[in-house]
């Protein structure tokens, strides 16, 4: 017997009606109790929220000892009760001024007196050294364990961050938009209307802590490594377009009265031909001396920035246009 074929028509403007459903949801989350607010309420809604959290917005971080934020809670996070991070309290019509800040959990019959972030392993829950997973542990700090027999006074785990330093040392920071400028960390734009954005400024902030480039990660990586030449052993990306860089580069040094284009021409001549592979040469040859291609150059440089400052007449080394001493 055939299957059922259904034919849905929507109307020009579904797509709309759409975009329309997830502004909603983005503003209003689980404060409806599951029920669409009505036009009249859903303005009414808007005109109290809004405000506070233009201007009591709250930012929320699992940081690393070094201050690093290695996670940026947003409205989809889970808390150590399982719950949402968009299911906890997070719009204030004033900032409280205990620190650190409480952000209890809405949902009915649940404990949890503050947001506490808690990774996963993979789609496991982590485990404790009880080796029962943090899901079987109370929502309540210290988080003692529920299974019976279990004599766990508290969770703790041997979980490493990506960061390098372990589970237990990290802490919750629930911080204003002040005291979050004064760590030097971004804050985004202001005038986001959606709920529970927590430390979520931008795209980047969907990445790990030790893989984000901005103040609130591991920062940006330094000039030398940015400058770096381009080698074989490179991204495709790179290589590909090795030309426009180079180009670029000379162009740039030729206005700031650097080397000519022909230095830079020679060079990388010269290291497109050490690329190329040798008649006879096999790939344990070929690498090794790729290798010590690269590990004399890095030696040149390194004598090349020592040179100025002193030269060396036998064993005695003198600043540089004074004759050695007479014996």
């Amino acid at each position: 017997m055939a299957e059922r074929q259904y034919h849905l028509k929507f109307g020009g403007n579904a797509g709309a009606s759409v975009d329309a459903y997830l502004e909603y949801k983005r503003i209003v989350g689980e404060d409806d109790g599951g029920v669409l607010f009505t036009p009249e309420q859903y303005e009414a809604y808007k005109k109290k929220v809004l405000p506070m959290r233009l201007k009591n917005r709250i930012f929320t971080a699992w940081a690393a000892p070094s201050g690093m934020d290695c996670k940026l809670v947003g409205p989809e996070t889970s808390c150590f009760c399982t719950h949402k991070y968009s299911s906890h309290k997070t719009d204030f019509e004033n900032i409280p001024e205990d620190r650190p800040i409480l952000l209890p959990c809405k949902v009915k019959g649940c404990g949890c007196v503050t947001y506490h972030y808690v990774p996963r392993n993979g789609s496991m829950a982590l485990r404790c050294t009880c080796k029962h997973f943090s899901d079987d542990h109370s929502s309540k700090q210290p988080y003692k364990c529920k299974t019976g027999g279990c004599k766990c006074a508290g969770f703790k785990s041997s979980y490493t961050c990506g960061c390098g330093e372990p589970y237990n040392t990290h802490q919750m920071i629930v911080e204003t938009k002040e005291e979050r400028l004064a760590r030097g960390h971004p804050v985004g734009q202001d005038g986001v209307p959606y709920q529970a954005m927590g430390g979520l400024t931008g795209f980047s902030s969907l990445m790990e802590g030790y893989m984000r480039l901005d103040p609130s990660g591991a920062g940006a990586p330094p000039v030398e490594f940015l400058d770096q030449p381009i080698t074989s052993s490179d991204h495709p990306f790179l290589r590909g377009n090795v030309q426009s860089i180079k180009h670029h580069q000379t162009k740039q040094r030729a206005i700031a009265g650097g080397a000519g284009r022909s230095d830079e021409t020679d060079a990388d001549l010269a290291e497109r031909m050490s690329a190329m592979r040798r008649p006879g040469e096999t790939d344990m040859d070929y690498f090794e001396r790729r290798y010590q291609e690269r590990q004399k150059a890095e030696r040149g440089r390194g004598r090349t920035k020592a040179l100025p400052a002193s030269r060396t007449v036998g064993k005695r080394t003198t600043p540089n246009n004074k004759p050695p001493p007479r014996s």
